[in-house]
């Protein structure tokens, strides 16, 4: 096991998963609902970097931020927003758990609900900025947990950021700078734990 290095970055990101959604009717009411992110799932940001939320990561956010529900990430197709009562998001022991009100007015809405209902579409996604995470160095391979992030919307999406590499093109610098902060953070807890070796001889 490695040696646990805090790291964080002022990066957005966005992580893809398979949902476990569905459609749900409540008198007149129509919901979409399930799982935006699974905790400590492993998410393939590199070869060598998997990342992992923590169980507590949302918990702040969840409190004082103002979070929309959206259409491929699509900030013109707001699907809902836990401000307007019309977005409820809760953490529980298997991950973000989020419920969203569809308006009957909305024609968007009312196609991406006959969508889910339908199997058409079957990911979702979460778009946050890193707060605080730790990383952990296990043989080649470096495993950073997202300890504490800010939730900027949660989105039902046709194809997912991921592809073969695990990155989209749309993070790709994004990441690559995340990267190397990473490689930067690292090496300075390297040298100073040979610089307190020195001291000591």
């Amino acid at each position: 096991m490695g040696d646990n290095i805090q790291l964080a970055s002022a990066s957005r990101f966005s992580r893809e998963m398979a949902a476990e959604f569905k459609t749900r009717a409540e008198g007149d009411d129509l919901y979409i609902e399930g799982y935006f992110s699974v905790f400590d799932s492993s998410y393939q940001v590199w070869d060598d970097v998997i990342e992992h939320v923590r169980k507590g990561a949302f918990e702040e956010t969840l409190q004082k931020d103002d979070i929309r529900a959206l259409i491929n990430h699509d900030t013109t197709l707001v699907l809902g927003r836990n401000t307007a009562g019309t977005l409820h998001l809760e953490e529980r022991d298997h991950g973000l758990f989020g419920r969203v009100l569809i308006n009957p007015k909305d024609q968007d809405a009312m196609n991406a609900y006959a969508r889910v209902e339908r199997g058409d579409v079957t990911q979702c996604s979460f778009g946050f900025d890193v707060l605080a995470d730790e990383t952990e160095k296990v043989g080649d391979v470096l495993h950073v947990y997202l300890t504490r992030v800010k939730l900027w919307e949660v989105s039902i999406c046709t194809f997912p950021a991921y592809e073969d590499t695990g990155v989209s093109a749309r993070n790709a610098a994004t990441l690559e700078a995340r990267r190397k902060e990473m490689a930067r953070r690292e090496f300075e807890a390297w040298r100073n734990e040979q610089l307190k070796k020195l001291r000591k001889e």
